[in-house]
């Protein structure tokens, strides 16, 4: 079934709907009815009690004035007493339609079944008298038809029961001012049987005596001796009742004579009264729903809607009230449509507690009001319910606050709803704005929390009244979760504590945070801020030679390194997927440069720019935890004068603004972006690749390498094959067989058209694997003439970048190992076999150069010796050419020293002489700098001198 609005449902009465009511009808007046001018809803007894939901109490009453009208029992004094607008003035209505028998009482909604259970077959019609304490005063008198004058409350009643002969009876103590005693109210009230007495507000009426003072009405003690005497009298006549309402607190009583006169009466009814039922809030449903719906809906479409209501509050029971997991609640539900019952709970429970609100009455006044501008906007809530309330509108917020203490208006416009308040910005943001959820819970949280005052022990709504009283079925509760954190961050009159929330007409210590926020310097205190919080996002473990946190680019280092370097860009340099954005500028910026010179090895950076859309908030953010923590430090040091309970909150904000700020910062920061070359006619292009990076990834780092391995954009792994394709492409063709191996790694570190490898052991790797097979490229280690030495094609090989080292065309490196195994056959003494068809071989280039001998192998095939005498010393001098004395030097390591050094028990002593001459002489700088370098490389000995 759907959830469909209210508005589809139910129907309210015409005056709700057009908005044509007045509040003052909502204030039964029993005087109007009796003189006839009332409102035709009290006035007509047939809309009465169309309108009219009779409660438990009602039915008692009117059960016992049925029996007390026909002489079968019933209570001869009734006396009335609760808060404003407990139902007191609505109850006598009742009592004086059934009396008065204008309407038949079939004609009357529920009173037949009253009747039957009266045992009452025929009502007699009632002579009825009503007094109206407010419309009586005690020294004023009343003209009656024919001139007749009545001054005394005893004169009004027995006028109105008998007229001219009931007035005759009492006139002599109407003169005096004296109560009649009780023999004659006795005869009077026979006579006019069967009669009711309905006395409204009595209290008002004699509190405006004054002790000891003589009025036309009478005197205080004189009026409070008749209703003595009045009251034994109804207990005499058995078809005869007196109703009476007496305010229930002291406020209501008015004043000392108010709570004298209260007193007083109190005890003279409780010797015949019968104890009175007030209305419960179960019932004021009903009540409610009467007056202010034509129809309520469907019983079955009102089941649907409580039935999903009920069943979403089951599945997250967690969420609700534990009461909203009873079946009770369903029938609560059901008997409260549309109206959802934590209205009824918040205003009957909470609101009720306010000095002069009236419980029924000021419901069904507050309710009109909302129900009215809810219809008129076209409300497509299920329920109306606490987040429904249209505090926006003038009418509803004055009647909402009208109650309250000064300075809610203010409160309600900035912090609750309107067009300007916080709640309607925050619900700008697409996630809360569908389903108004911070508008809702804020709402929610001014009615449960409103009438709370500093005295209260436990002040404000736990949230699971809060989702309770916004939340609508099919609404994720998470959103609703999110949003009131938001609202605790940015309101300045909402307090909190553990899983309360309420708001208060005394500003927060948001307001300090707010003044320190503005004077929070960018350059000194946000900034290192961020770049400290950037910096702890990484983490240590990385392939990374550096990450570099808005660094300035002459500070980035332009080496080879040992992994590339992350660039991560200032919040300044934020990127947007519009043309333009920041992020290219500044990127291009430290690419191209390093300080004053240009950058080399521009293929070893990658950047990771802000969202740019995402800075100013992250900005701000960083500012409210900067206050937070400058006014959680200044009560700490007592600068700030607060209590505990604002410490507490003062943490909890630093604290949730510290988290908020670490997530701010992994949502900026998020846009991966390398730098690429195309050719185009034959030019180099600069181009950007861009990725995002998943905010919510638990390892940034990780999240990154990840994204940088996905797009190829660095690689880990490098195939020969495409080893063989960059050196073909780049280098390896025009007639070219062979290329220095660490120029191709430095260029991939230079140019960036070409791959970004990790490190030189992924190009290492790359050659190592390639030259296990005959299918791609050699290698070789150094080349001396048209020889190449550590040769390598077929067989992997260890490899090692050095200056000479060189990677040789795939069909060059063959005809070389082919020009090899000829070579072989003819030299029993060149390079030997190391088997299949691969070759690691280094040949001499002289016929002297003596053979590589295996470690522990036997010497007699390369030299001779002589026989008996054993060689215990070897001694030997070379000169190198400087220009390929590092190769010449490989060469003897390999093919000398290394012959020795694998032997056991050989001890190895190398020593280097350096010999340089310059006919005009050396200048002071170099000599400078060549022992310097000499002294750190530990040489034994290193002078200049004169020939």
């Amino acid at each position: 079934m759907s959830l469909k609005p209210w508005t589809e449902i139910a129907r309210p009465h015409k005056d709700v709907l057009h908005g044509t009511f007045k509040q003052s009808e909502f204030a039964a007046d029993i005087s109007q009815v009796a003189k006839g001018t009332a409102p035709e809803e009290y006035q007509n007894a047939e809309k009465f009690f169309s309108r009219t939901y009779i409660t438990e109490g009602m039915r008692l009453l009117l059960v016992s004035v049925a029996q007390r009208l026909a002489g079968n029992g019933g209570d001869p004094v009734v006396q009335l007493q609760t808060a404003f607008g407990g139902g007191k003035t609505h109850t006598m209505l009742a009592v004086y339609h059934l009396a008065s028998r204008q309407v038949p009482a079939s004609d009357l909604q529920g009173i037949p079944d009253l009747l039957d259970e009266a045992g009452v077959q025929s009502l007699p019609t009632a002579k009825i008298a009503v007094i109206d304490g407010i419309a009586l005063a005690p020294s004023q008198e009343s003209v009656k038809k024919d001139g007749q004058k009545v001054t005394t409350l005893w004169a009004e009643i027995a006028w109105q029961l008998l007229g001219d002969e009931g007035l005759e009876m009492v006139r002599a103590s109407d003169e005096q001012g004296t109560s009649p005693g009780k023999d004659l109210l006795v005869d009077l009230l026979t006579r006019a049987a069967p009669c009711v007495v309905l006395i409204d507000e009595l209290v008002a009426f004699l509190r405006q005596f004054e002790l000891g003072k003589s009025y036309r009405a009478g005197t205080f003690d004189s009026n409070l001796t008749f209703f003595q005497a009045l009251t034994e009298a109804m207990k005499a006549v058995p078809n005869a009742i007196l109703l009476a309402s007496l305010p229930e607190s002291e406020l209501e009583a008015g004043g000392h004579m108010g709570q004298l006169a209260l007193n007083s009466l109190e005890k003279y009814f409780a010797r015949v009264e019968s104890v009175w039922k007030p209305v419960g809030s179960s019932e004021a449903f009903e009540i409610v729903r009467r007056r202010l719906f034509e129809d309520a809906g469907a019983r079955a479409e009102v089941e649907g809607i409580a039935r999903q209501f009920s069943d979403f509050y089951r599945q997250h029971a967690d969420k609700f009230p534990v009461e909203t997991q009873s079946n009770e609640y369903f029938e609560r539900l059901c008997s409260s449509y549309p109206i959802h019952p934590e209205i009824f709970d918040r205003l009957y429970e909470d609101w009720s507690t306010l000095d002069k609100f009236q419980r029924t009455r000021g419901v069904l006044q507050y309710m009109a009001i909302v129900i009215h501008r809810l219809w008129e906007s076209g409300n497509r809530d299920a329920l109306i319910m606490p987040g429904s309330l249209p505090l926006a509108d003038a009418n509803v917020r004055n009647k909402s606050i009208h109650y309250l203490p000064q300075g809610w208006e203010p409160v309600i416009e900035k912090e609750v709803d309107g067009p300007r308040s916080v709640p309607a910005d925050i619900d700008s943001h697409t996630l809360f704005g569908s389903v108004q959820a911070a508008r809702r819970a804020a709402r929610t949280i001014f009615l449960g929390s409103a009438p709370s005052t500093q005295d209260q022990m436990i002040r404000g709504i736990q949230t699971e009244r809060i989702l309770l009283g916004c939340v609508q079925p099919g609404q994720t509760i998470g959103v609703f979760e999110d949003v009131l954190k938001r609202l605790r961050d940015r309101l300045h009159y909402l307090y909190a504590d553990q899983d309360r929330l309420w708001l208060d007409t005394k500003p927060n210590l948001r307001r300090e945070m707010e003044t320190r926020k503005q004077n929070i310097s960018t350059r000194d205190e946000l900034m290192p801020l961020l770049k400290e919080r950037v910096n702890r996002a990484f983490g240590k473990n990385h392939h990374f030679a550096g990450i570099h946190v808005f660094t300035e680019h002459g500070d980035i280092p332009d080496d080879y390194g040992s992994g590339p370097r992350l660039v991560v860009l200032r919040p300044g340099a934020g990127f947007s997927r519009s043309e333009s954005n920041q992020a290219y500028g500044e990127a291009e910026k430290i690419l191209r440069n390093r300080g004053d010179q240009p950058r080399q090895k521009q293929n070893r950076l990658i950047f990771l720019a802000p969202d740019f859309d995402v800075v100013n908030r992250l900005k701000e953010q960083g500012r409210i935890y900067l206050a937070w923590r400058s006014i959680v430090s200044d009560i700490e040091d007592g600068n700030l004068n607060q209590d505990l309970s604002h410490l507490k909150q003062a943490k909890r904000n630093r604290d949730g603004a510290e988290q908020s700020l670490a997530q701010l910062i992994r949502e900026t920061w998020k846009w991966l972006i390398a730098p690429v070359e195309d050719f185009v006619k034959g030019r180099p292009e600069l181009n950007w690749e861009v990725v995002s990076v998943p905010p919510t990834a638990p390892n940034l780092i990780q999240s990154i390498e990840e994204k940088l391995r996905e797009e190829e954009w660095l690689v880990y792994e490098w195939s020969p094959i495409h080893l063989r394709k960059v050196l073909n492409d780049w280098y390896l063709k025009n007639g070219v067989t062979e290329v220095s191996a660490p120029k191709v790694w430095r260029d991939t570190c230079h140019y960036l058209y070409l791959p970004r490898l990790v490190n030189d052991q992924v190009f290492k790797n790359a050659i190592s694997q390639g030259t296990e097979t005959e299918d791609y490229f050699g290698f070789a280690a150094g080349k001396e003439g048209d020889r190449y030495l550590g040769f390598s094609f077929g067989k992997g090989s260890i490899v090692a970048l050095d200056e000479s080292s060189v990677l040789i065309e795939r069909e060059a490196a063959a005809s070389y190992a082919e020009k090899l195994r000829q070579e072989q056959d003819q030299h029993s003494l060149g390079a030997h076999e190391s088997g299949g068809s691969g070759y690691t071989v280094d040949l001499p280039t002289q016929k002297t150069e003596p053979v590589r001998v295996p470690p522990g192998g036997d010497t007699s095939a390369g030299q001779s010796t002589v026989a008996g005498i054993a060689k215990t010393h070897f001694y030997g001098t070379a000169e190198l050419d400087p220009v390929k004395a590092k190769m010449d030097f490989a060469t003897i390591m390999d093919e000398v020293v290394q012959q020795f050094t694998a032997q056991l028990g050989v001890d190895v002593t190398i020593s280097v002489e350096i010999e340089a001459k310059k006919r005009d002489g050396f200048d002071e700088s170099l000599q400078r700098t060549i022992k310097e370098n000499c002294n750190v490389l530990k040489f034994t000995t290193s002078e200049f001198d004169e020939d």
